[in-house]
Order: C-alpha cells, then structure tokens, then sequence
C-alpha cells in the first residue's frame, strides 16, 4: 500500500477556524489523494452493484408501460426522502392529494413530497438539454422549496451565511457538523462540478458515490441539502444511461440505516474513510435494486391476473374494464365521476362498473362515506409499502 493512516485524516479535507472563533469544515476536491483502493469487499460490491442495476434496468424494459410503474418509484421515493427530513406523510397521504382529497388528518406536509416529484420529473426531463450542473441543482432546489417550510429560505440560492448540522435547536459552537463557510462554497461547488464531468479511472458507481457525500459535505443551502444530494444519485445514474428510467430508490436504505447512513458521512470528514463509505452506499444499491427488480416482477404478474379477472366476469363490459385497470396505474385512486369520464358512459353504468371492480377485489372503497367515495388500487399500491421493520432509527 505504502500508505501511513495519517495520509488519511486530511484526505477529504480538514477542520480550519473561522475569524468569529468556529471551525467549519473545508473538503478537498475529488477523486481522493489518497486514491481509493478498489480492493476486498469494495471489489466484490462493485460487480454486484452493476449486475444488480442492469437486472432492474432489464426488469423495467419488461413491463408493457414502463412510465406508469416509474411515476410510482418515484413517488416511492419522494415519500422516503422526505421522511428521512422528518416528514410524516406517507405514500397514501400522497396519492390523496394528488388526487386532492383533503382529510381533516392529512399531515400538513405533505406538500413538500408533492414538490419532490415535481423536482425529480422537472430534473429527468431537462437532462435531455442540460447536464448535471450548478445550474441544475439549483433549478431542483426551486421546485422542491417552493411554497413549503424552508421556502423562504432562499430557494435555488447558495447559501450566504453559515449553517450546520446536529440536533434540533444546537447553537453552531454545539453542531455535529459545520460544512464549509459561505464565501467557500461557489469554488467548492465549482470543483465538484468540474469532478462530475471529468473523465476520471474510476468507475462510475464509485464516482457517485464521491459526488453524493461531497455534495453533503458542502451543504450549499440553507434547506433541502440531503433531498436534492439523494436526488443527485438518480440523475447522475440516468444521465450516464445505468438506468434508462429513474427506478432506483437508494433513500429506502438510508432511511433504514439512518443513523449508518449520517455516521459514514461524518467518518468520511474525520478520518478520511472513503472506501468505509463506498462500500455502504453499493450495498444499498445492491439491496435496493434487488427489490425493486422483485417489485417490477410483481407488477407484471399483478396486472397479468387482473386482465384476466376482467376478461373471464365482465363479459361486454370487458373493454371499460380493460381502460379502467391501465387508468389506474396511472392514478391508483380513482371516483365514479373519474371513471365516467375516462369510459365516457353514463355515470350509472360507471357506477355499476366500478362495483363489480370492488367485487373481483381490483379497487377498493376507502373513504367511508356513501357521497364522494373514491377508491384505491390497493394490491399494486401495496407492492410499494415498507415490507420489513425499520432499522437503525
């Protein structure tokens, strides 16, 4: 190796003291001197995460409308970042308002999910005419703050003044953290994008994993730093053609191992630990990708017997049947009145439909009431529910 442990404390960057008396952290540009040492268990992960990603981008290519299953990973994954942000709206809270359905009990912000889908669609598609840049990560920022808590704290805008991280209400000298001084970040940010569009060795994976703790590292604005640092991660993957559609949600295993996911971070600052970290964030993507190349499995095989429930007991009124179940991919909550509309019959035949999809267990009344009901694709929204027990919170 010829490395001595020391050359590692300063390899992402080091501690330096501001002139009001605080230390905040200055990191060092990519890719890391030391370089990283693909070696071991980081070897092993890399050609698993690689295989794992190309089995999901195959699974994806598979599926008869892949945009319809896509709206709801990403949907999946708004939900789960947000709640590592501390959120409580959860991905029903979101298909109701979506569907703007508004209940006294929904969590007021439930908004800011919306936002996040907004921001990963708006990011996806202006990757066709821009590359990941300064200028893109500050237009996703707008969409994700816009008209929510932390709006008025500067959407799109690097940060002027100072921030930091620990537990709610710590004062600065208090701070787990204190990312790099204002009049730093714009070169910081600079270099990072210069690193992004650099060809460099190392293969791609390890490069974003780098760019997605570097972005925290520098924490560039004052609100909404780990949502588009986590959103980063798609993009780069989807710019760099490793998955044609956004399906990788990374943040169901972030937020499972929360307190792993802040602590490699932070190692990576203090001791230099990068390959610690690398080797984290591609067993997420090994484990996540392995999910979602299961859900998409699911998701054929749910729509396959449903097709047939529809063509073995709808007899003539198979053909609606048919639009109604491809509508509700789409929209997985749905009301007579939408189904009318869609089928363009009467709103007793619509009715009349809709029951017999609530026989054959296809959609389900939720809302209780007898005027206004809506009713939901419960078995394919299902499929995107948190199977296992959080861990690590």
């Amino acid at each position: 190796m010829g490395n001595h442990p020391s050359d590692y404390v300063y390899r992402a960057g080091a501690y330096r003291r501001q002139p009001t008396g605080y230390q905040a952290f200055i990191p060092a540009s990519l890719p890391p001197n030391p370089p990283i040492q693909i070696t071991g268990e980081l070897q092993v992960l890399l050609s698993q995460a690689a295989l794992a990603l190309g089995r999901l981008d195959g699974s994806i290519q598979t599926l008869p409308q892949p945009d319809l299953f896509v709206l709801m990973y990403i949907r999946k994954e708004a939900v789960l970042s947000s709640q590592i942000e501390g959120t409580q709206s959860s991905l029903q809270d979101l298909l109701a308002a979506e569907a703007r359905i508004f209940t006294p009990n929904q969590p007021n912000d439930v908004d800011e999910v919306v936002n996040y889908v907004g921001a990963m669609n708006h990011g996806i598609s202006r990757l066709s005419e821009l590359p990941v840049s300064i200028r893109l990560i500050r237009e996703i920022h707008t969409k994700l703050l816009q008209g929510v808590r932390g709006s008025h704290l500067t959407p799109g805008e690097v940060r002027t003044s100072q921030n930091w991280i620990g537990p709610a209400g710590c004062t600065l000298n208090e701070a787990v953290f204190v990312p790099p001084p204002p009049h730093q970040v714009m070169q910081d940010m600079s270099q990072l994008e210069r690193f992004i569009h650099t060809d460099t060795e190392l293969p791609l994976l390890v490069k974003i994993g780098l760019v997605h703790a570097q972005f925290e590292t520098i924490h560039p604005f004052l609100d909404g730093n780990g949502r588009v640092g986590r959103l980063l991660i798609t993009f780069l993957l989807c710019e760099q053609e490793v998955l044609l559609k956004p399906v990788l949600y990374l943040s169901y295993f972030f937020k499972q191992h929360r307190q792993q996911y802040y602590e490699e971070l932070q190692s990576v600052r203090d001791n230099g630990t990068w390959e610690q970290w690398l080797t984290f964030f591609l067993r997420g993507i090994v484990e996540v990708s392995g999910q979602a190349t299961d859900t998409a499995r699911r998701i054929l095989a749910l729509r396959e017997e449903h097709r047939r429930v529809i063509t073995d007991n709808f007899g003539r009124a198979a053909g609606n049947g048919h639009r109604v179940l491809e509508y509700i991919y789409r929209h997985p909550i749905v009301s007579v009145g939408d189904v009318q509309g869609l089928t363009e019959t009467t709103y007793p035949a619509a009715n009349g439909l809709v029951a017999r999809l609530v026989k054959h267990d296809i959609l389900h009344e939720f809302t209780g009431q007898s005027r206004n009901r809506r009713f939901m694709y419960k078995s394919y929204i299902d499929l995107f529910h948190d199977t296992e027990p959080e861990a690590g919170m």
